[in-house]
């Protein structure tokens, strides 16, 4: 399942997770946003209990978009222990996404 992160509840949603967290970073008008998108809901679907999967859309949380220094969408993050692990930056293979997850979960 994925959980919307804000501005608001980023702190609590990710920083304070009990999880490893992944976080993409998107926008509706974001073409390779919407892509990718199929890939991470499968991941929160198939990593459930060992993987928290986060959606943060940048035009509606602009401040934890420009904290984290977000150039470029679709951007995934993982943190955790509230710290970020890895960037994965743009539209990559499934297989790419895994390799990364799987050194922290």
């Amino acid at each position: 399942m994925e959980v919307v992160a804000t501005d608001q509840n980023f702190k609590e949603e990710v920083l304070e997770a009990k999880m490893p967290v992944l976080v993409d970073f998107w926008a509706d008008w974001c073409m390779p946003c919407r892509m990718i998108a199929p890939t991470v809901e499968e991941i929160a679907r198939e990593y459930e209990g060992k993987l928290k999967v986060c959606k943060l859309n940048v035009d509606e949380s602009p401040s934890t978009a420009a904290r984290y220094g977000i150039m470029s969408i679709p951007t995934l993050i993982i943190f955790k222990e509230g710290r970020e692990l890895e960037r994965i930056v743009g539209v990559v293979p499934r297989s790419v996404i895994d390799e990364k997850l799987k050194l922290y979960i």
